[in-house]
C-alpha cells in the first residue's frame, strides 16, 4: 500500500488525504493473471486505482498484440471510450499479473464529483495528469529517440515494469521486436 501512496501522490501532485478521500468510496477487487479487465468491443465504464500488479493496455493488429500502456500501484487504468463515451473499447486491458485496484462506476465516480468541489478537483487533477501522459508518450516513443534511448528511459520511469512485464509485451511497447530488446539489454550489461 506504501507504493501505491507514494506513486499515486507523485505522478498525481495530490497529497494521501485526497487518495483515502477518493478510495472510501471504491471497492476493492482482484484480477488474475492473464484476465481481460476490459475487453476490445465491450463496455466498461468504470475508474481504476491500482493498488498492487501491473495492468496493460493492448490491442490486436494482424494477430500480433501491440502494447499501448502499462500502469501499475497509484495510477488510474479505465477504458476511454467506456468512461468518456460509454462506447466499446477500442483496446483490451489485461492484468499482466495477479493485481488488486480499487473501482468506482463512472456514476457514482460524477455524483461524488457533483456533491463535492473537492472531489471534483481531485478528480480534475487526476484527469489532467493522465491527458499529459498520453501526450507525453506519444512524444517519446513517436519522435525520433532510439530504442536503447527510449528503453533507457523505460528503465528511468518505471523500473519495476522491467521485472514483472514478459519481454514481449515490452518490446511491442517500445515498437521493436523482443530479439532486438534482448540485444540492447545485453549490450547494457557488458558496460
Amino acid at each position: 500500500m506504501e507504493t501505491m501512496i507514494k506513486k499515486f501522490c507523485k505522478k498525481y501532485k495530490l497529497p494521501e488525504k485526497s487518495l483515502f478521500e477518493l478510495l472510501f468510496h471504491m471497492k476493492e477487487v482482484n484480477f488474475s493473471k492473464g484476465e481481460l479487465i476490459v475487453e476490445t468491443g465491450t463496455r466498461n465504464s468504470n475508474f481504476y486505482l491500482i493498488k498492487k500488479g501491473i495492468w496493460r493496455g493492448y490491442y490486436l493488429a494482424e494477430g500480433t498484440e501491440n502494447s499501448l500502456w502499462f500502469v501499475g500501484p497509484g495510477e488510474a487504468g479505465f477504458s476511454s471510450w467506456g468512461y468518456v463515451n460509454g462506447e466499446v473499447s477500442q483496446i483490451n486491458i489485461e492484468s499482466v499479473n495477479n493485481s488488486t485496484a480499487y473501482c468506482i462506476s463512472k456514476t457514482e465516480l460524477e455524483t461524488l464529483f457533483s456533491r463535492s468541489i473537492e472531489m471534483a478537483n481531485i478528480g480534475r487533477q487526476i484527469f489532467e495528469r493522465e491527458i499529459l501522459s498520453v501526450d507525453i508518450s506519444t512524444l517519446a516513443y513517436g519522435a525520433p529517440p532510439t530504442a536503447k534511448e527510449r528503453y533507457l528511459t523505460l528503465m528511468e520511469e518505471n523500473p519495476e515494469l522491467l521485472q514483472d512485464v514478459p519481454l514481449k509485451y515490452l518490446a511491442s511497447y517500445l515498437y521493436i521486436t523482443p530479439q532486438s530488446l534482448s540485444r540492447i539489454r545485453a549490450g547494457l550489461r557488458k558496460k
